[in-house]
């Protein structure tokens, strides 16, 4: 009996290993019907939450094209509103399945999530207002009141990495950079082109581009670190979204207007694992 009773413990034990295995404990998104992605409300044309409360944007598109070309089967998608500060305490905690809310690949960030995609490259540029004719590069932002929002490294790229004195102003989001950059509460907010680029369709010939890019900034899906069998789903999602012409249209219609180069060809891959 008691030998009995010890091989039903030990196919138990089996059992649940096995159920255990897999993607580091949880489910790979590969398998899910829903995914909650998390995004921005306030990007205009990348992630904007309208008052009926619906989102719409670049970012937002992507994620519903990824959520509907994965290999298994098409998910439905449940959008999460994700401050920068938010992004990966709520991957590590499982809050979001994946995040896609103009999320740079960084060496720093890769210590504690994974990276689909990137499913486009931006570059860092610099936005001012429209009679602030001084600025033409990053290092006339010496002495002046740079924004940096909570969870970015963008305002780094200028300060730390650049060594520009520029005078920090902090904010928790770029839409309250912008409000402090119109209402003339800061000289300057410098981040990636496509988050400025809404910003500036928004806001009409009150400011102005720089146009002196610094970095490629990749963006990438936000994911969990162990599930390599989603990562990889999504690579193929974006490269179909890339070779069936659907990046180059939802590129065109969310920034074609605002005069920025658009890249329309894959990017390279960060790779999975």
């Amino acid at each position: 009996m008691r030998v009995a009773l010890s091989r039903v413990g030990a196919a138990l034990a089996l059992l649940l290993t096995v159920g255990g295995c897999g993607t580091g404990g949880g489910t790979s998104v590969a398998d899910k019907d829903t995914l909650v992605i998390g995004v921005s409300k306030d990007q205009p044309g990348l992630g904007k939450q309208q008052p009926d409360g619906t989102f719409q944007g670049f970012d937002i598109d992507v994620a519903r094209y990824i959520a509907a070309h994965m290999e298994k089967k098409p998910k439905k998608v449940d959008f999460k509103v994700m401050q920068y500060s938010q992004r990966e305490s709520s991957i590590q905690t499982g809050k979001v399945d994946l995040v896609i809310s103009s999320y740079s690949i960084t060496p720093e960030r890769k210590t504690k999530v994974s990276f689909a995609g990137p499913y486009y490259v931006a570059h860092q540029d610099t936005l001012v207002r429209a009679a602030d004719t001084g600025i033409k590069n990053v290092r006339d932002l010496a002495g002046r009141r740079l924004c940096a929002v909570t969870g970015s490294v963008s305002w780094q790229r200028v300060t730390v990495e650049r060594g520009v004195a520029a005078h920090v102003v902090n904010a928790p989001t770029y839409g309250d950079c912008m409000t402090k950059l119109t209402g003339n509460s800061l000289d300057a907010v410098s981040t990636d082109d496509l988050i400025l680029a809404g910003f500036a369709a928004q806001e009409g010939r009150s400011v102005r581009f720089v146009n002196a890019p610094i970095s490629d900034e990749r963006y990438g899906v936000g994911i969990r670190q162990d599930d390599i069998t989603g990562c990889e789903d999504i690579n193929k999602a974006i490269t179909e979204m890339y070779l069936d012409g659907t990046a180059a249209k939802l590129l065109q219609r969310w920034f074609g207007a605002t005069g920025l180069h658009l890249t329309t060809t894959v990017p390279q891959f960060e790779g999975c694992g």
